[in-house]
């Protein structure tokens, strides 16, 4: 899993300079907290990106040839009409 490193203790201190009493600011670095932890479930790691990139270049590759295939035909026609 990923982690994410979030100090809370300077978090807090900065909102108190900003005005904030120390409940709100306690409250606010807890919920942000939650907020990372409930959002680093659904980031995608580098290796999930890795696999990804491998599955897409193997759905690819059939295609790259199939267009290959096809332009090689369409200039074989035109090559046909041009010199018959």
């Amino acid at each position: 899993m990923t982690t994410i490193t979030f100090d809370t203790l300077k978090y807090v201190k900065t909102l108190k300079a900003a005005g904030f009493d120390d409940k709100q600011a306690e409250g606010l670095a807890e919920a942000q907290v939650e907020v990372f932890e409930k959002n680093l479930e659904e980031l995608a790691t580098k290796q999930d990106l890795k696999q990804l990139r491998l599955e897409i270049a193997a759905e690819i590759a059939p295609l790259k040839w199939g267009v290959a295939v096809c332009v090689a035909g369409i200039t074989a026609i035109l090559i046909e009409s041009v010199f018959p």
